[in-house]
């Protein structure tokens, strides 16, 4: 059959193209008309971008011509002899690619969708579980004071998970529409500026405690950075984001903060979570 499907050609150059899809199922198999997808502002647009460096590298997971695709939801039009999980006309969500029919084997995550749930928001939902890592890997000590640099998505929903689970939190966002934003959603202490200006801004809030727990929620080895000046003694760096750019700087900087004030830092990646099955080499 004849499927439209989201291709990134190139840095900068994405084609919907039609190909072709292999009218065969397997037992376990399901196929899925996709209603919505979900675009990553993180890890596809970096693709798209090029700020991935394996874009360029052969046989990479995501060099070109890449098949982006990060969250779908659709209706399954026909399921495998053998697949006893989701049933033909049922609303599902996978991680399945952006094209219009997909095919998605019953060993990887297929979840039902309740009629009483937007598709669009249950492919958004997504991005909650980025967000949700954060909370997972941390040790949460009790009233903890956390800084969550970055408010986009990802951000702004861990810092309201950390907040639901008692934590006093601090985002910090240099766009203010963004800081509104999380103002919105119930984070009342949320500061922009300078490096400079926002440690000083923590120091204040927490009252010389500083943040227990630090998230980086962009994926910038200098954000990564100001993080650890705002992260008290004792204390654990999230890194939620990936980072992706060549940053320069004094290593020691940073291994030597992390000895001498014994500060943990801990990989956020989402993929290693024990909710999946098959976990990428994690």
């Amino acid at each position: 059959m004849e499927i439209k499907q989201v291709i990134v050609t190139g840095q900068h150059q994405v084609e919907l193209q039609t190909l072709s899809l292999n009218d065969r199922l397997e037992p376990d198999e399901v196929l899925i008309e996709t209603e919505h997808t979900f675009i990553s502002a993180g890890t596809e647009l970096a693709n798209y971008s090029g700020k991935d460096p394996n874009v360029l590298v052969p046989g990479a997971w995501c060099a070109y011509p890449w098949k982006s695709g990060y969250a779908n939801v659709g209706i399954v039009r026909e399921a495998g002899q053998n697949v006893k999980s989701v049933a033909v006309g049922q609303r599902v969500y996978t991680f399945g690619p952006h094209a219009s029919m997909i095919k998605v084997n019953q060993q990887s995550l297929i979840i039902g969708v309740p009629d009483d749930i937007d598709p669009s928001i249950a492919a958004s939902s997504r991005i909650a579980g980025v967000a949700a890592t954060a909370i997972i890997i941390s040790e949460i000590p009790k009233n903890a004071w956390v800084a969550v640099y970055g408010l986009g998505m990802v951000g702004n929903l861990a810092a309201q998970m950390f907040q639901i689970l008692g934590c006093r939190v601090i985002g910090i966002e240099p766009t203010e529409h963004r800081r509104e934003l999380a103002n919105q959603c119930g984070l009342s202490i949320t500061v922009g500026g300078s490096p400079e200006e926002v440690q000083k801004a923590i120091k204040d809030i927490t009252g010389g405690q500083m943040a227990h727990i630090a998230v980086d929620a962009v994926g910038h080895s200098s954000v990564v950075m100001q993080a650890l000046k705002a992260t008290a003694n004792f204390g654990q760096i999230v890194l939620l984001g990936s980072p992706r750019v060549p940053v320069e700087g004094n290593l020691t900087e940073l291994l030597s903060a992390v000895h001498l004030r014994w500060i943990t830092v801990r990989g956020g990646l989402e993929w290693c979570s024990m909710i999946y099955l098959n976990p990428l080499g994690c």
